[in-house]
């Protein structure tokens, strides 16, 4: 049996880090809940990036709403992807009962319920803060990802970014999409060709549809100004703390791309406008992406090492991102390996794959003579967990069984009431509530058109005018009939003339020749 002191000291000095740090729960060795073996968790290291994994119901979204609550504590803001609905309850205090008493009372640990400052943002219509982005700040690779296109569309996409550069022309929103495809495969089509290569109609027409399919899944809401800055991220409550941002995603779960497409734009926007920042003491800001799968649903190879290249760099940045899901297997390999914490919560074995991703799973965490992490992570209970993390050098802790504590603030949901006071004392929800429509590709490219339409008009009005009514004399002598009684007249009369000069023929002693 392992032994006990031994094992305290071990993760004493494994979890003890010089700058500042809280508290995540306390160590588990044979069953028993060890307050003297606490588990911290360190600032400094958090733009490391993590990882929170566990089958349903096992505590994932608490463990998350933990860290939230932490960051906020130490004046980090936080950006939380609500796919479930159910941290909203953050922005309110919970309530002390007799569960939490006991886990609390295990670790030697006070309970005080708080509420936290807390922002409810939204993609959709949902109340909050509305999030807007134009298509120009997507740009061709994320916009082709949304729709789903081949090479040959996505090619298409491109050359409609290019010309709009060139010609500045701005692409807000999805109308003005729209229009630049049919105006590249109608009217522009010949003046673009000859600039940038040969345009196919079938691709237009292909891409447009998908643009109208996904108009119809509430993408007009998104797309548009004005466009969020991501600034408004990283503010701080009037008493200190951290602002804790709800991104309310309900509704995104039957639409994974324009959810995954988005939060990579977020984050390459986030990585352009930063100036480097190195390992602070603390990360400017921290990023859940609940229900991690969506992000990687579909993604194409391209996309992967997208994301794979931000999550490396935007640790320089001061950004820190947290995946949560249910399988570390969720996550690729390639970005599996950039993520310092890690938070295993329980998998279960029904089948033989459970087991061989339950092995896999093990192999992801730090070897122990402490545990069996195979049989462990089976039998993990609800609020328990398998930490390690980076420390301050950048070395794995050793790994710890632990009970972790619970969210201070409310494990459940806000009331439609207490959504409403919250989105109207926001200043931010005013900032973004109205929706702006600033001349862009729709109104310059109609303009054009209408400009080709007048001009063309004009000159087929001027080529008309500049044309004299023709005389009845005219009209006759253009007629099929008189040009031919003209042309016999003129015979005639040439024949009569010749005649009067002595040209008009000669006589022969066998016969009479004559000129006609």
């Amino acid at each position: 049996m392992p032994d006990k002191t031994d094992f305290i000291q071990t993760i004493n000095n494994g979890y003890h880090f010089k700058g500042e740090s809280f508290t995540l729960g306390a160590a588990v060795l044979n069953g028993e809940v060890l307050s003297e073996a606490p588990v911290h968790l360190s600032l400094k290291t958090m733009n490391r990036h993590g990882l929170i994994a566990g089958a349903t119901g096992t505590g994932k979204t608490k463990t998350l709403q933990v860290i939230a609550e932490g960051l906020s504590d130490a004046s980090v803001p936080v950006l939380l992807m609500d796919i479930k609905g159910d941290l909203s309850g953050i922005a309110q205090e919970g309530i002390l009962n007799d569960k939490i008493k006991e886990r609390y009372g295990k670790m030697a640990l006070e309970y005080v319920p708080k509420s936290f400052p807390a922002e409810l943002m939204s993609l959709s219509e949902e109340k909050g803060v509305r999030l807007r982005a134009t298509v120009s700040e997507f740009g061709p690779i994320l916009i082709s990802k949304i729709l789903g296109l081949n090479d040959t569309q996505q090619g298409l996409v491109a050359v409609i970014f290019k010309y709009c550069d060139d010609e500045k022309i701005p692409l807000v929103d999805l109308k003005d999409f729209i229009k630049m495809l049919q105006y590249i495969g109608n009217e522009g089509r010949a003046g673009i060709e000859k600039q940038y290569g040969k345009i196919s109609t079938t691709s237009t027409g292909t891409i447009l549809r998908k643009v109208i399919e996904l108009q119809q899944q509430g993408a007009d809401v998104f797309f548009g100004e004005p466009s969020f800055e991501v600034d408004d991220l990283m503010r701080i409550s009037d008493d200190g703390g951290g602002m804790i941002n709800i991104l309310r995603v309900t509704d995104m779960q039957n639409r994974p791309k324009l959810f995954s497409t988005f939060m990579l734009q977020l984050l390459a926007e986030l990585y352009a406008i930063l100036p480097e920042a190195g390992d602070l003491d603390k990360p400017k800001l921290v990023l859940f992406i609940d229900e991690a799968h969506l992000v990687f649903q579909e993604a194409t190879d391209a996309l992967l090492q997208q994301i794979e290249t931000v999550v490396k760099l935007i640790r320089s940045k001061g950004v820190g991102i947290f995946f949560c899901t249910q399988n570390p297997q969720d996550i690729p390999a390639a970005v599996l390996s950039q993520l310092g914490l890690k938070v295993q919560h329980a998998l279960r074995a029904f089948t033989a794959a459970d087991r061989k991703t339950i092995k896999q799973a093990a192999e992801n965490y730090p070897e122990t003579s402490y545990y069996q992490v195979n049989q462990l992570i089976t039998e993990l209970g609800i609020g328990e967990a398998l930490i390690t993390m980076l420390n301050e050098k950048g070395i794995p802790t050793p790994l710890a069984h632990t009970l972790l504590t619970s969210p201070r603030s409310r494990m459940d949901v806000l009331t439609e009431a207490e959504i409403s006071a919250l989105t109207t004392q926001s200043k931010l929800v005013k900032k973004y509530e109205q929706t702006i429509d600033n001349v862009s590709a729709y109104e310059i490219v109609s303009g054009k058109l209408e400009e080709a339409e007048k001009r063309s008009a004009e000159q087929a009005a001027g080529k008309t005018s500049s044309k004299p009514e023709p005389s009845a004399l005219e009209r006759i002598l253009n007629n099929p009939a008189a040009r031919q009684v003209q042309r016999t007249a003129a015979s005639i009369i040439t024949r009569s003339l010749l005649g009067a000069l002595g040209l008009g023929g000669r006589r022969s002693s066998k016969k009479k020749t004559s000129w006609f």
